[in-house]
């Protein structure tokens, strides 16, 4: 027997706007040291307006995003325990 198991990755992008350029960054979870192996590629290159000061913004960005989402899985661990020890009447 044979199952297939899908799984949807979440794909997130970082948008850097400067002057005129627009700078899309798409990853999906997981990745981001990837993401961030390509910001330094893309702020070495010298080709582009993107320097390392852009680098740094976005880094930021995805560092603040990394935060939010560590806060809704303890969050939403946290109301579990709490949902399970009301169940439990340990509460």
């Amino acid at each position: 027997m044979f199952c297939l198991i899908v799984m949807k990755r979440i794909k997130r992008q970082l948008i850097l706007n400067k002057g005129s350029e627009k700078y899309i960054f798409r990853y999906e979870n997981g990745m981001e040291d990837e993401l961030l192996d390509a910001l330094i590629e893309q702020a070495k290159d010298k080709r582009t307006d993107f320097d390392w000061f852009d680098a740094a913004v976005l880094s930021f960005k995805l560092t603040q995003s990394l935060i939010v989402q560590a806060d809704e899985i303890l969050s939403e661990n946290t109301n579990a325990q709490i949902q399970k020890n009301i169940n439990n009447n340990i509460v």
